[in-house]
């Protein structure tokens, strides 16, 4: 079978998480880029990638690669790649551009050029031109120029990979599940230890913690991949490694529960939790978490922090107090246990008044932020280490 250079795009600070899944899949010499990551393999590790990976957002597959010198040349050398042979002219497309060049004034332009370059060659080819469609193709080519090198791929993925398929519909500030599930696999979460998210809002977390404890891929409950348009489709071959990757989900014993004070948001978090078939995994309340008393002696939070923008200086301050409130309940409440918190509010955290042990940057969108990793143990941080140099010295 032949072999490609793969690109896998994911989100800022999520790279070497993407990594750390790609080797634990058994793949070796990942080459780490800029928000995505680059891989050797073949059709088959293509249907893999897209159905197990958490933490890619699409799987990109190299057909061309050339300089250019002007936008005519571009179309030119667009053209003279054999398209019919990766996609039929009934299938719609469109193309996804990235453009850094001086020498193209007009990104569009740039991609209406490549546009019109696969639709002339489908012409001369077959006599019948497929038709662009921008809100839902069949078939998503990707233009990447740099300078004067351009690259076009296949988007194998289609829809983003976020785009789990379980969501009914996000809250009022949803998270996308590739960076939930990177959240989680930074966090220091065992998958054995009580999961706690206090603001829940619609289940996201609490969903690709399940996932990932029960081994269940990104893409089960997915219905439809990009590369299932190309006419290099091998439906056996997608079965064979779809099933392969179901075989190893496993039932967990380790409960879960959601915290969320508003009514609707927790009403999404049911629907989400029902449809994604983890009812009985997920225990979702309705409270405050003030009000929340954890059942175990033990546990891991994580949880995605309201944060708020472009706040007046009141609607601050109150976002300092509920931090400040967070930072007493985990002091009071929570006493060893673990906790990752992600917020883009960086004066709020100040008032949790814990020291985090670690912080990734990260990108909520385009929104940036930061995930805090945090111990939560009795008294201060030099009575912690005095008591680990007892523990070390006995």
């Amino acid at each position: 079978m032949k072999t490609f250079e793969i690109i896998i795009k994911t989100s800022f600070g999520l790279e070497e998480v993407l990594i750390k899944e790609l080797e634990n899949a058994g793949y070796e010499n990942v080459k780490k880029l800029n928000r995505a990551v680059q891989v050797s393999g073949t059709l088959e590790d293509v249907y893999r990638f897209n159905y197990i990976l958490r933490t890619a957002n699409k799987i990109l597959l190299p057909v061309a690669e050339f300089k250019f010198k002007n936008e005519e040349d571009l179309y030119k050398k667009t053209k003279s790649v054999s398209w019919e042979n990766y996609f039929s002219n009934d299938k719609s497309f469109k193309i996804d551009f990235t453009v850094y060049s001086d020498l193209i004034k007009n990104t569009q332009f740039a991609a209406l050029k490549v546009k019109d370059a696969i639709v002339d060659r489908f012409r001369e080819e077959t006599n019948k031109r497929p038709n662009v469609e921008k809100l839902n193709p069949d078939v998503k080519i990707n233009l990447h120029i740099s300078d004067d090198k351009c690259t076009l791929s296949l988007d194998s993925s289609g829809e983003p990979l976020f785009k789990r398929g379980y969501r009914f519909r996000g809250g009022e500030a949803p998270l996308k599940e590739d960076l939930a599930a990177g959240i989680i696999l930074l966090s220091e979460w065992d998958k054995q230890t009580t999961f706690y998210d206090l603001f829940c809002g619609s289940g996201t977390l609490l969903i690709e913690a399940v996932m990932i404890a029960t081994n269940t891929p990104a893409g089960y409950f997915r219905q439809i991949f990009g590369f299932q348009n190309w006419l290099s489709y091998d439906e056996d071959l997608y079965n064979r490694v779809k099933n392969e990757a179901d075989s190893n989900i496993t039932p967990t014993k380790v409960k879960f529960y959601g915290v969320e004070r508003n009514l609707q948001q927790i009403r999404l978090a049911r629907t989400n939790v029902q449809q994604a078939g983890f009812i009985k995994n997920i225990k979702l309340i309705h409270s405050d978490f003030l009000q929340f008393e954890p059942d175990t002696g033990t546990g891991y939070i994580v949880s995605n922090l309201p944060f708020g923008e472009r706040l007046t200086e009141l609607e601050q301050n109150e976002l300092n107090d509920m931090y400040q409130d967070l930072g007493t309940y985990l002091k009071h409440h929570c006493v060893g246990f673990g906790a990752a918190l992600f917020s883009s509010n960086k004066e709020a955290v100040n008032h949790i008044g814990l020291k985090p042990k670690r912080k990734y940057k990260l990108f909520n969108g385009k929104i940036e932020a930061t995930l805090y990793l945090y111990d939560l143990y009795q008294g201060s941080l030099k009575d912690k280490v005095k008591e680990d140099e007892i523990k070390t010295n006995f």
